[in-house]
């Protein structure tokens, strides 16, 4: 039996369990990076492609990563090897995105006599705030197994058409998702939802996340350690890990006009720094006077940064025909 957790922390508590079988962790960041269409199809120019990102943006060893990619993907492939395959996900954005990849590759594949089965949750017993499966002991992990329902022809069919349109450069495809019957994947539309509020808004160009991460500031949070932890608490949806949190941070505190400054991080340029345990620990942040107005919907965020990132397979890039959401009328529309 082969179990498939989304991370090592899941992963390393299945192995101190009684659940027999080989336990692996499913390592990605899908949530962050590129992910465009033309690129899904073609395994190698997809690994090398997403081994770049890792590697620029976490601080990872080019060649080791794409190792490391490959491995991954040898042992996706040697589910025939197994009577069943289970995957264990929860129902944030992190986990959603990497059980529609999931089930679309398997959805791809011929299965034979291989069962593939899903345990996806959003609360357990006796723990009032759940945030995931890493957060369970070896026993309450255990005692999910026998919950696990075989995958079905439908939900690999609503994931094959989630994954399409996370990968879709038009991010109206993802929108589309969203008033359809989405229920054999019971998370997904929340997901999606947080997902599409990433885009900048039409109010001050800023995402969720970052407008969430402003507030924290300016309300007084601004340890990083604290902010983390706050951020976590309001906004669940997301399951950032704090990797990704710096990351949304970082975009905030570069450029000649920033929102934020950093103190504890000496004389290193905040637009490249990686997330080390030291700057986890020190790293404390300021909103400036332009931070407050754009906070404020004085000023807006994307005249000062001329964004340069990916969500999904849409690149954010320049002024111009930017995707942006509206949140008056909840849809995603273009500049």
């Amino acid at each position: 039996m082969l179990h498939i957790h989304n991370g090592d922390s899941a992963a390393n508590i299945a192995k101190r369990s009684s659940l027999s079988g080989e336990h692996v962790a499913f390592r990605e960041a899908l949530i962050e990076g590129p992910t465009p269409t033309e690129f899904k199809d073609s395994k190698d120019a997809w690994r090398v492609m997403r081994a770049q990102h890792l590697s620029s943006e976490y601080g990872v060893d080019l060649v080791a990563c794409q190792q490391e990619l490959q491995v991954q993907e040898n042992k996706l492939a040697s589910f025939p090897d197994h009577d069943e395959v289970v995957l264990w996900f929860e129902h944030d954005l992190f986990c959603q995105v990497h059980l529609i990849y999931l089930l679309d590759w398997f959805g791809r594949e011929e299965l034979g006599t291989t069962r593939l089965s899903l345990i996806c949750i959003d609360k357990f017993p006796g723990r009032e705030k759940f945030r995931g499966l890493g957060e369970l002991t070896p026993d309450e992990l255990a005692s999910l197994f026998p919950t696990r329902q075989e995958v079905t022809r439908g939900q690999l069919t609503l994931a094959a058409s989630a994954w399409e349109a996370y990968c879709s450069a038009d991010p109206t495809d993802l929108q589309r998702v969203l008033p359809a019957d989405t229920s054999k994947l019971p998370f997904l539309n929340a997901a999606f939802l947080a997902h599409l509020e990433r885009f900048p808004s039409t109010k001050n160009g800023l995402g969720r996340i970052e407008n969430r991460a402003l507030q924290l500031i300016a309300n007084g949070v601004e340890r990083f350690s604290d902010l983390f932890m706050k951020f976590g608490e309001a906004e669940p949806v997301y399951g950032f890990g704090d990797a990704q949190f710096w990351i949304a941070l970082r975009r905030l505190a570069a450029g000649k006009q920033p929102l934020l400054t950093v103190d504890g991080l000496g004389e290193e340029e905040i637009d490249r720094q990686l997330l080390t345990p030291e700057i986890a620990r020190q790293a404390s942040f300021r909103i400036t006077e332009t931070g407050h107005a754009v906070l404020n919907d004085e000023v807006d965020f994307v005249s000062l940064s001329r964004p340069d990132f990916w969500l999904g397979g849409v690149h954010l890039s320049g002024v111009r025909d930017l995707w942006r959401w509206d949140e008056k009328t909840q849809t995603i529309v273009s500049s």
